[in-house]
């Protein structure tokens, strides 16, 4: 009886910690409201009223949460491994280019393919620098993200650029090879569907599969890990791996599903929200659905919200970054 109440204090102290930073954010909103001569609590409603308050709206909270599940989900697998991945961005970028790409000469499933592919590659060569001389992984997957924006951006200009297009931008994808809709009206698209799939396969393979078990292990202490036997460089690598295929197959679903093509400024920084949506979600699996969630909540909600009152957008943006802070600092001794 003990190792249940044991198992379910840990439940509610986790729930608990992925609350606070919430609620925290809400507070130092609600102040930076009162102090410009706002209601808080009126502003809030109006937030979740624009989030959920009707399935345009819904669809519109999922829509915008979609990239945000595959970035989340494939930084809570390297986060797992003890790898601190930053190059989510990176790779959702280059899945989105080699994605459209490949789509508009082969078809739906292809580009898929190709994006998941492109994300392995941006995540390669990091992963195999932790692995084989624990070079820093935070330099290297940051860096690489400058560096896919460079190639990606080269890419377009000099070889991809779509004619007649002022902007940096492929040519438009046909609509034989875009993912299905699922509320035609509202933008939301099946992608959803294959990121929850993803996110569930996600929750039983971490915790019922023999590399799942050494995916932990290795994240919790890889000294531990090496002594009972875990291949740790190996299991860092295909982390990596893992999670670049994720990022990359995010960013070809983005393209396939929403824009359609690739574009200049294609991600406004989903990789690194992704971060703050696995660091929130404790890189569980609900805890990765119901950041992006929440994410979502707030980028379509804060939006559409300027409409109905005169409170700026930023106000928003204090809310997100408040909750990314908080959901890094440590308020208190974890045991």
């Amino acid at each position: 009886m003990s190792v249940f109440a044991g198992s379910n204090r840990t439940k509610y102290s986790r729930a608990f910690r992925a609350v606070v930073p919430f609620l925290i954010a809400l507070v130092l909103g609600g102040i930076v409201l009162l102090a410009t001569g706002h209601n808080p609590l009126d502003f809030y409603q109006l937030l979740v009223r624009e989030a959920f308050g009707g399935t345009d709206r819904i669809a519109a909270t999922l829509s915008a949460a979609t990239p945000l599940l595959f970035t989340g989900l494939a930084t809570a697998i390297a986060f797992r491994a003890g790898v601190f991945n930053v190059g989510v961005e990176g790779g959702f970028v280059f899945g989105g280019l080699i994605g459209a790409t490949v789509a508009l000469h082969a078809g739906l499933l292809a580009g898929m393919v190709a994006g998941a592919l492109a994300g392995v590659l941006v995540s390669a060569l990091p992963g195999w620098l932790k692995a084989r001389w624990n070079v820093d992984e935070v330099v290297t997957t940051l860096m690489f993200n400058f560096v896919v924006a460079g190639v990606t951006g080269w890419l377009v200009t000099a070889f991809l650029q779509a004619k007649g297009v002022a902007n940096s931008a492929t040519p438009l994808i046909p609509q034989s090879s875009w993912l299905p809709d699922l509320l035609p009206p509202y933008g939301l698209t099946s992608a959803v569907l294959i990121a929850l799939a993803f996110v569930a396969l996600y929750a039983v393979w971490i915790k019922h599969s023999v590399f799942g078990y050494e995916l932990r292990q290795t994240g919790l202490n890889t000294r531990f890990a090496a002594a009972q036997g875990i291949r740790v460089g190996r299991v860092i690598v295909v982390s990596m791996l893992i999670s670049g295929a994720i990022a990359g197959l995010g960013g070809a679903a983005h393209a396939l599903g929403v824009v359609h093509r690739f574009v200049d400024g294609f991600s406004p920084g989903y990789g690194f929200t992704g971060i703050a949506v696995a660091l929130l979600g404790r890189n569980s699996a609900v805890g990765v659905v119901l950041g992006a969630i929440l994410f979502g909540a707030l980028a379509s909600a804060g939006t559409t919200a300027q409409l109905f009152s005169d409170i700026p957008l930023d106000i928003v943006d204090v809310l997100s970054g408040t909750v990314m802070i908080f959901a890094v600092v440590r308020l208190w001794r974890q045991r």
